[in-house]
């Protein structure tokens, strides 16, 4: 069976080192997009000129149109004007609304099934207009900054405790803003609560860090965004789980069942 497409809108610093991960990782072919002329197609012939040397096969190819999208499995989209010192999330809102809308229009035209993933800021408000716009079911489309959030809590967390983060586990509802919620209480490290392990005003510290996790990176970058993380936490949400024949068999055998039990229903 060959490999799935999935397309990346936005070859800036997101969307081109998303691209990249993806590559490095095999398993689909790549449509990386943007309206500038030669930055995609540079882009991703850099990719692929890097495939003999890390070791993957994927295809990555280059446009300015969206013709080159068609069938995708997953559609990215990371275009948009990005933040600047002072500015918030919400004053984006307006210019990046056009982008967005747009861009999803194309992106449906020609892959009808697919699965959209917003990254654009605001996040919470480009995911909820990309759902309006492509009248696609809500699962099929999802905005990208619970894992980022998630990732930036824990990464703050091993920090204070100098431990590895893999024996972090945290949690962060809401928004992506300024109004995000990181669950401190229901947080741990190697199964103990951090409340137990870190000060009260050190834990509200990290919290309050946590939500400006963008606005400290805009700040210090002078021009541009956060990039590294979130391709990471928009890589790791397109990943399909490595199944066996049996589990797959078995998966589909309980969707199967699933299905005839609402069926009984009549709805």
């Amino acid at each position: 069976m060959g490999r799935s497409k999935i397309t990346v809108v936005g070859a800036g610093n997101v969307g081109a080192t998303l691209a990249q991960r993806l590559a490095e990782r095999g398993y689909a072919d790549i449509v990386l997009v943007d309206i500038v002329e030669g930055l995609p197609q540079g882009k991703a012939l850099d990719m692929l000129q890097a495939g003999p040397i890390v070791g993957y096969d994927s295809r990555v190819t280059g446009t300015n149109g969206y013709d080159e999208t068609a069938g995708s499995a997953i559609c990215v989209i990371t275009s948009g004007v990005p933040r600047k010192p002072g500015m918030s999330r919400d004053d984006l809102v307006k210019t990046n609304m056009g982008i967005v809308r747009g861009v999803t229009e194309e992106l449906v035209r020609r892959s009808p099934d697919a699965t959209l993933i917003v990254v654009s800021n605001p996040l919470d408000a480009m995911a909820q207009l990309a759902l309006e716009v492509s009248k696609f079911p809500r699962q099929r489309v999802i905005g990208m900054a619970g894992v980022l959030d998630t990732a930036r809590f824990r990464t703050f967390i091993a920090l204070e405790l100098n431990v590895s983060v893999h024996d972090v586990q945290a949690y962060v509802l809401g928004g992506h803003g300024d109004t995000m919620v990181p669950l401190a209480r229901m947080c741990t490290v190697a199964g103990v609560p951090i409340t137990k392990l870190i000060k009260p005003d050190r834990i509200e510290a990290i919290v309050k860090r946590t939500r400006d996790g963008g606005a400290e990176i805009v700040n210090l970058l002078k021009s541009g965004s956060a990039y590294y993380a979130p391709s990471a936490a928009v890589a790791e949400m397109v990943i399909e789980l490595d199944l066996t024949d049996e589990e797959r068999t078995s998966l589909r055998r309980s969707a199967d069942s699933v299905k005839e039990l609402v069926g009984v229903m009549g709805i």
